[in-house]
């Protein structure tokens, strides 16, 4: 492998002294990474796009040159992933660096601890970039109390309320910040006409089928629930859909809906036609990321061109006297890793030689070339700084492949032409401050990974019963009780005694 290091402090040059004389590799010994001076570094990444990028395209070559490492990537289709990825890790066939986006799979978080992967922990604090990974990036990414590869850093928190604005303004009301403000909302925007057209046909939330495990965890947050499980105060981990403040969020959420303030058949819509009626104009309120109103207003534009849509983007919002907190939507800013293969990788050298090619894009020109592309060629700068597309169609072909593989999301914030974007940009950094994570996520329980897509089922199906009015509190409750002789006490149990284990 011929990798330019980037190590961090007065060791690099002795290492890279010694990197420069050490064979790097061996012939792998499997079909997944040729290791050594064989071949290059091999990286099996997801692709998001129709086509696959031309593997000497400019955006490669560019990268190549600019890490002095000669890579080849192995694109897995993400609607294939987890076929490809399952039998790459049974049969071996892995290559040098794996992407392993699928942070809840049983088979990849038991690949990651079978001794498949290195344990990179005790090497980053030698690499610059690899050196400065968050610390709750870094807690929440260990499995058992071990990193089995370099996270995949993202925002902590993206999400947070919209609101249209221009139906606020239309009726003379100012954007909410607390709950008891956003249901006086909803309500108007159900039975005040806030577009004006005469007609009764507008609500407030747009909700759809996943609210239990999307949109309501996040209202959830607010009332105090943690992000999926939490730690009770006897230091049992819970999960957060037993806890007062989950029934509590519950509660004031069938009251939006009692009152008209939601729209009724949200139990059976799906995530298209969910922004399909947004565009519409439908309804006035969606928790979501806040990124998205972007997204909404160039539908809605598509449909009417002379749409009046405004959104308000909305990340401060709480409830009662509960301080201000949000729970992460990112699994606590880490969305997989990029682990290290023990087979073809065979030594601290050529682990330190792959680091340092990770720890490279990590930099700000390779991070520009995999989200922006070439300047001149991809992009533009302007005078204020702003980004823009030079052809947008040429960038989707030979840049967009590449950004589902970038180490980190944010190393750059890129001035954009979009002022949502900016906004959202500006929303997210500042919610990290109060983003709450899920405890549980780095533990483990094999019970858990038996029962709770069962147990889960479950008591999804009772919150929705609940929410349209056939079950009352007592009988979501009934369903929770009905679940802990089938794993759910054994999952607090085993995540309690891991958790105790990690941190004693």
């Amino acid at each position: 492998m011929n990798t330019r290091k980037r190590l961090a402090g007065g060791t690099a040059a002795v290492l890279a002294t010694a990197l420069a004389l050490t064979a790097c590799g061996s012939d792998g010994g499997t079909e997944g990474g040729d290791g050594g001076d064989d071949g290059p570094i091999t990286w099996m990444s997801m692709l998001h796009t129709p086509t696959t990028p031309d593997p000497n395209g400019p955006i490669h070559e560019a990268l190549v040159d600019y890490t002095g490492t000669d890579f080849e990537m192995q694109w897995v289709p993400d609607a294939s992933k987890e076929e490809k990825i399952n039998a790459a890790l049974a049969s071996g066939t892995l290559a040098d660096i794996t992407s392993l986006t699928q942070i809840d799979s049983t088979t990849v978080r038991n690949a990651l601890t079978s001794g498949m992967f290195w344990d990179v922990e005790p090497y980053l604090s030698e690499f610059d970039n690899l050196s400065q990974i968050p610390q709750a990036t870094i807690d929440v990414a260990r499995l058992d109390g071990h990193l089995y590869g370099i996270p995949f850093q993202k925002p902590i928190a993206r999400y947070g309320v919209l609101v249209r604005q221009d139906w606020l303004d239309n009726l003379g009301l100012e954007t909410p910040h607390t709950l008891a403000e956003l249901a006086e909302v909803a309500q108007a925007f159900a039975e005040d006409d806030p577009d004006g057209n005469g007609e009764d046909d507008t609500t407030g939330f747009i909700e759809r089928s996943e609210s239990f495990s999307l949109s309501f965890r996040i209202i959830a947050g607010y009332f105090g629930a943690g992000d999926r499980f939490e730690l009770d105060d006897a230091g049992n981990v819970v999960p957060a859909y037993t806890t007062d403040a989950w029934k509590e969020a519950m509660a004031w959420y069938r009251s939006v809906y009692e009152s008209g303030g939601m729209n009724q058949e949200f139990v059976t819509m799906q995530k298209d036609n969910q922004r399909d009626a947004i565009a519409r104009g439908e309804g006035g309120i969606v928790i979501t990321g806040l990124f998205e109103a972007r997204g909404y207003l160039e539908l809605a534009e598509s449909i009417d061109p002379e749409t009046p849509m405004d959104w308000a983007q909305i990340n401060d919002m709480t409830a009662g006297d509960v301080e201000r907190r949000i729970v992460s939507d990112t699994n606590g800013g880490m969305g997989g890793w990029l682990a290290i293969n023990t087979q073809t990788v065979e030594t601290e050298e050529e682990l330190r030689e792959v680091l340092g090619f990770i720890d490279s894009l990590l930099d700000e020109e390779p991070f520009t070339l995999m989200t922006q592309g070439i300047e001149g060629e991809h992009y533009e700068v302007d005078g204020e700084g702003v980004y823009s597309r030079i052809n947008q169609t040429e960038w989707e072909q030979e840049v967009q492949p590449y950004a589902s593989s970038r180490p980190a999301d944010n190393v750059i914030i890129f001035t954009s032409d979009n002022e949502y974007v900016n906004r959202a940009d500006e929303l997210m950094a500042e919610s990290a401050e109060y983003a709450v994570t899920n405890p549980a996520q780095s533990l483990s329980s094999e019970t858990y990974d038996r029962q709770w897509s069962t147990i889960d089922q479950t008591v999804m199906d009772a919150f929705n019963r609940y929410m349209v009015g056939e079950l009352d509190m007592a009988g979501y409750e009934e369903a929770i009780e009905s679940v802990r002789s089938q794993g759910l006490d054994d999952i607090i149990t085993e995540f309690t005694e891991s958790y105790n284990s990690v941190n004693g």
